[in-house]
């Protein structure tokens, strides 16, 4: 790989050491006993709008986000650019269902979706499915943060082979398990501060400078292939890139806030008003999703195949690095210093929010339910702490000794996943007319279903389902809620007629779902 860039280097450095001390000074802030699981796992449910905001945001747009969304653009062109509905169709979801889900979690002290399933419905199964399901599929995105990681030492230069080649990595690691240990979600909160900032400063300046130096953004779309600016248009019987494109946007926000990662930014907030602002503030992150996915035809327009700074990462990257020789190629070395911080630090920070998220979940709803049902709350929060360490060494593990497009691949079957747990948890809040053993059910067809028609096709998210003579391209996790869904239907009426005299369990009213 290419020459050490130094000066990038130190100023990466330094950004990660200045993150680092923010993240065990984090412990101290808004101090609280750090031995309850909901003040080192949820920040004490105090945090205002303002940090919410910069915590859901450093939760959702990772560092891998920041890589693979113009990666697709450089790659595949226009069905990159999904993402930008996707993640404003997310925020009416957010501020419809997760404020009373706030509420009834705040009232009951759930700190997981798997509580909340557990109280609902009253099935320790159904509870455990949607905790195994959010561990899960979580794994893998952990993975991926540190993916992001390899990526930015790859274009500073940092090189090696054996050992020298993973210390980079390792160090990275050790950092984040030992501020997390430390201060729990108080850390990630904080660093993400630090992180959107210097994420933003990136994206405004990517897409100021790098046009002028293009010539203006008529000549960077005249530079990229007609191919990639658009959809291709479907042949007959069929809807084509166009179905795939609108299923992916749809089934991918139905999905993103059921991640326990994502639940777990929502829940630390300090009331189901600070949700409601945050879903009506947090569509700025869409908009600068949008310039990032532009950034991959920047590099087409700059001819980013061709640059030696690409050809020195692609064997290892592949597309990935098109974005980071990109910057190398247009920026002096300090600002790529300052942007390879930002998506470094950028991997730490929902890195983090991800490997506490996995630790209440096994603490509260595997570990609590069926190994120690009384633990006192010292020990519960212990727990939770080696839980997280063993979740990011688990990651680690995976980078180092299994192929990255591995990672990948089980990442998209996360999404087909954990949106089986939608008709529990975002249904829920709103009925409990569903039986608990019918969603468990359905829960089982949607994952079964959904993993062989992902394997079926080499484990890529859409699936080109055929109906009636035509044939529709999809997301895979969309089609398989849906049969999901009809199975829960189906079954219920069926399930409560066999155990007409079985008494329902909802320890929730009414009452609770509101403030």
């Amino acid at each position: 790989m290419q020459n050490v860039n130094w000066v990038a280097l130190v100023i990466f450095v330094m950004m990660f050491g200045l993150i680092t001390w923010l993240g065990f000074a984090a412990a101290n802030w808004r101090r609280g006993n750090l031995d309850q699981l909901h003040e080192w796992g949820l920040g004490g449910r105090r945090f205002g709008t303002i940090v919410t905001w910069f915590l859901v945001g450093g939760d959702l747009y990772t560092a891998y986000t920041f890589i693979a969304v113009p990666a697709l653009a450089f790659g595949a062109g226009a069905i990159a650019f999904f993402a930008v509905p996707y993640t404003i169709v997310i925020y009416p979801i957010l501020f419809l269902v997760f404020p009373r889900l706030w509420y009834v979690c705040n009232k009951h002290g759930y700190i997981t979706a798997a509580d909340f399933v557990r109280g609902r419905f009253g099935n320790r199964w159904l509870a455990l499915a949607v905790a195994m399901t959010g561990i899960v599929a979580t794994m893998p995105y952990i993975a991926l943060q540190l993916v992001g990681i390899q990526v930015v030492l790859g274009a500073l230069g940092v090189s090696g082979t054996g050992i020298a080649a993973d210390l980079p990595l390792i160090i990275a690691f050790v950092i984040l398990a030992a501020f997390t240990y430390s201060s729990g979600l108080r850390a990630p909160a904080s660093i993400a501060i630090v992180k959107d900032i210097l994420i933003y400063i990136t994206a405004f300046a990517a897409v100021i400078v790098i046009p002028i130096e293009l010539g203006g953004f008529g000549k960077i779309f005249a530079a990229v292939p007609v191919q990639k600016l658009l959809l291709a248009v479907p042949g007959p019987n069929t809807t084509g890139a166009y179905g795939a494109y609108a299923t992916l946007a749809l089934g991918s926000a139905l999905a993103l806030f059921l991640y326990p990662h994502s639940l777990t930014g929502i829940l630390s907030a300090s009331s189901g008003h600070a949700i409601r602002r945050n879903a009506a503030m947090l569509p700025s992150y869409s908009f600068m999703l949008g310039l990032l996915a532009l950034i991959g035809f920047f590099a087409i327009a700059a001819g980013v195949p061709n640059l030696p700074e690409y050809a020195a990462g692609f064997k290892q990257f592949g597309n990935n690095f098109a974005v980071p020789a990109l910057f190398l190629h247009s920026f002096p070395s300090w600002f790529v210093g300052i942007a390879f911080a930002a998506i470094g630090i950028g991997a730490l920070v929902p890195a983090a929010i991800m490997s506490i998220a996995a630790s209440n979940l096994y603490t509260r709803n595997i570990h609590r339910e069926f190994i120690n049902k009384n633990p006192t709350d010292k020990q519960e929060a212990q727990m939770a702490k080696w839980v997280s360490l063993i979740v990011k060494l688990g990651a680690l593990m995976f980078i180092l000794f299994v192929p990255t497009q591995y990672a990948i691949q089980l990442q998209l079957l996360g999404g087909i996943w954990i949106i089986q747990t939608l008709p529990a948890v975002m249904l829920g809040v709103y009925t409990r007319w569903f039986n608990d053993w019918a969603l468990l059910v359905g829960w089982a067809a949607g994952t079964i279903a959904g993993t062989a028609m992902a394997i079926a096709m080499n484990l890529t998210p859409t699936f080109p389902l055929a109906f009636g003579g035509y044939t529709f391209p999809g997301y895979t996790a969309l089609y398989t809620v849906i049969l999901n869904l009809l199975v829960a239907v189906v079954l219920t009426p069926v399930f409560n007629a066999m155990n007409a005299r079985r008494a329902q369990i909802d320890t929730t009213i009414a009452a609770d779902y509101h403030a």
